[in-house]
């Protein structure tokens, strides 16, 4: 079936709608991200986990209902656009793709520290240059293919992903039930590192909104992006407190290990335990990428044929159906970020970024509800409520980012203003 729109095949089902959310959340920060955790709150991190996972509740439920409302492709760009107009609309979705593409671009770049357990030479200049131009080469190629094959590349890469990570828990869930590590006395943590905690883990909870750009792909959206991401939500909440529990109860103190399942692993199952873990990173990190390039060209795409970009992003394959010239840009717009090296400010920029957007598509709810009150769409109970405490939830988390990367978040915004001075352009003409 084709979409009305632009020619684009409408070829995502409701459970590769979902195991491409899933996709999008769990990356590389699985696998390292309950050691800082368990840092700032020691045993109660599993309880920080599902607190976290309530919180993004709030936020994927607003999402919810707010995406039931559209089947074009664009994610939160289209939905700021049609409650707030273009400025936010634009604001957002320049946000989206800042965070968006500053992740995958880490993400390769640990692609190859992992590969590096394997072949040491992978950090050299060369093999790293080849490895990442193949590793972002490859899913492009894939994905400028038609929405089909990228679409079976995540699935594949979403089952193959979770298997190492349940062969980790059940390994250790053993240990922890039986002979769980010694914490000694807890006494009362700071709110500040339960907050801490909570912009981290809100950040690994993140990601679910690419999944939701490519909407003109999807077989039925209106009826499909709620369960995806509820879906997508209880599987990540269920992986990452059992992950977090293993790994408290097996390390102990010792969780606070750079590298904490790879260490569960070594205790569990041997020296092999270990290189299964560095093998599921990889595998993770890869899958996470490819989740990535079906989803973001659908921004472009749809920035395009609104008006708010050249027309060439909006430009689609008449062979393959998919936006070719999207693809190809937000690939070497991952890869340039991967080849520049240093991305240790990668969680804060991100972090930055997606609370912007959470908060705005939010508030969206409030807006739609009036601007539509007879859409046939979601309609979440108390979803006013929900939307006012998003908000909340978002702005108290932004107070707790550091903001000294400020100015690449100015340009950010500065960038977005430029085009939404070059957008106004034609129509002011007419």
């Amino acid at each position: 079936m084709t979409s009305p729109q632009f020619g684009l095949v409408r070829a995502i089902g409701r459970w590769s709608l979902a195991a491409l959310a899933l996709n999008s959340i769990i990356g590389s920060g699985i696998f390292g991200l309950p050691a800082t955790v368990a840092g700032l709150l020691g045993k109660r991190s599993v309880l920080a986990v599902l607190i976290a996972g309530a919180a993004m509740g709030v936020i994927m439920a607003c999402f919810a209902e707010v995406a039931s409302q559209f089947s074009d492709a664009g994610g939160p760009y289209l939905y700021a656009r049609t409650a707030f107009g273009r400025l936010t609309g634009i604001l957002v979705g320049w946000m989206l793709y800042l965070a968006q593409t500053a992740a995958p671009a880490a993400n390769a770049n640990l692609f190859v520290i992992y590969l590096a357990e394997f072949w040491p030479a992978a950090k050299q200049p060369w093999p790293r240059f080849v490895i990442l131009t193949l590793l972002v080469g490859v899913l492009a190629l894939i994905n400028a293919r038609g929405a089909r094959q990228g679409m079976a590349v995540s699935n594949v890469f979403t089952v193959a992903k979770i298997l190492p990570l349940l062969m980790v828990v059940l390994a250790g869930a053993a240990v922890t039930m039986i002979h769980p590590a010694p914490w000694g006395g807890v006494g009362p943590l700071p709110a500040s590192a339960w907050m801490k905690a909570m912009v981290l883990l809100i950040f690994a909870y993140g990601g679910f909104e690419s999944a939701l750009a490519p909407m003109s792909e999807a077989k039925n959206p209106l009826r499909d992006a709620a369960f995806a991401l509820f879906a997508a939500l209880l599987a990540c909440t269920v992986i990452y407190a059992l992950v977090q529990w293993v790994v408290v109860g097996v390390l102990g103190p010792g969780a606070t290990t750079d590298r904490p399942l790879a260490e569960v692993a070594r205790i569990t199952m041997g020296n092999r335990g270990a290189k299964l873990v560095a093998i599921g990173a990889l595998v993770s990190v890869y899958g996470y990428l490819s989740a990535k390039l079906l989803g973001m060209p659908r921004v472009t795409f749809a920035l395009a044929k609104s008006g708010d970009l050249p027309s060439l992003f909006g430009a689609v394959s008449p062979r393959f159906h998919t936006p070719w010239f999207s693809i190809l840009f937000y690939a070497v717009a991952v890869w340039g970020l991967a080849m520049a090296g240093s991305f240790a400010w990668n969680v804060t920029l991100s972090v930055v970024a997606r609370l912007f957007y959470y908060a705005v598509v939010c508030a969206a709810l409030i807006a739609l509800r009036r601007q539509q009150p007879l859409s046939p769409a979601l309609r979440i109970p108390g979803g006013p409520a929900l939307a006012v405490l998003g908000v909340g939830i978002s702005l108290a988390l932004a107070t707790q980012v550091d903001l000294s990367k400020s100015l690449i978040l100015a340009a950010t915004v500065a960038a977005a203003l430029l085009n939404w001075i070059w957008a106004r352009r034609p129509r002011a003409a007419e």
